[in-house]
C-alpha cells in the first residue's frame, strides 16, 4: 500500500511540476490584410504605368493572310469559318449603304484596300473592334485598342454613308441621251 500511495504522490508531483516549468507564450495576433482597423480607409494607389505604347497593327496581305489559315483551321475542324471582316480595321472601311433586311438593319460596306463590298450586320467582328448598331444614316462601332502592357481601351465611333463623289454624282444625275433616243 505503502508502493501505490508513493507512486500515487509521483506522479501528481511529475504532473504539477509539469505544468510549473512550461513558460508562458503570448501569442501576437497580427491582422492579415495589412490594415489598421482603427484608421481610416485609404484606397491604394495606382502604380503609373510607364508604358503607353500601343500594339503594332499587322499590314492587310498578313492579316489576310493570317484569316485564311484561320479558316482552313475552322474548316478542318468542322466549326464554322470566321467572317471576313475580323481581318479588316475600322478605318479600312467605307459605309455604302444600309438597308432593311429580315435579320434586320444590314449595312453595304466596301473594303477600301482589296475593294470588295461585305454585308455586315450588327455583331459583326472587325480586327480592331466589333460592329455594335446600325442606325438610320450610320454605324456604330466599340474600337478596342490593345497597349503593350496588355491593356485593352475600349471606345465608341461612328461611321456615317459615304458622300457622292464629283464622279459618282455625275453618272448617277446624267442619264445618257443615246439610250433615251434609242428605237427598238
Amino acid at each position: 500500500m505503502f508502493a501505490v500511495a508513493t507512486i500515487l504522490i509521483s506522479g501528481f508531483a511529475l504532473i504539477a511540476t509539469a505544468q510549473e516549468t512550461e513558460p508562458k507564450k503570448t501569442v501576437k495576433r497580427t491582422v492579415s490584410s495589412g490594415r489598421d482597423p482603427f484608421r481610416k480607409y485609404e484606397p491604394p494607389r495606382m502604380a503609373v504605368k510607364a508604358s503607353r505604347d500601343v500594339v503594332p497593327i499587322d499590314s492587310i496581305q498578313e492579316r489576310i493572310n493570317k484569316y485564311k489559315a484561320q479558316k482552313v483551321a475552322a474548316m478542318n475542324a468542322r466549326m464554322p469559318a470566321p467572317k471576313p471582316t475580323t481581318a479588316l480595321l475600322i478605318d479600312e472601311i467605307q459605309v455604302i449603304g444600309i438597308s432593311r433586311s429580315p435579320r434586320g438593319y444590314a449595312a453595304i460596306v466596301e473594303a477600301t484596300p482589296i475593294k470588295l463590298s461585305y454585308v455586315i450586320y450588327p455583331g459583326e467582328p472587325f480586327f480592331d473592334g466589333q460592329l455594335v448598331a446600325i442606325e438610320d444614316n450610320r454605324l456604330v462601332f466599340r474600337r478596342e485598342t490593345v497597349f503593350t502592357d496588355g491593356r485593352r481601351e475600349r471606345k465608341v465611333e461612328y461611321k456615317s454613308l459615304r458622300q457622292p463623289t464629283p464622279v459618282n454624282s455625275m453618272s448617277t444625275t446624267a442619264p445618257n441621251p443615246s439610250v433615251a433616243t434609242a428605237k427598238p
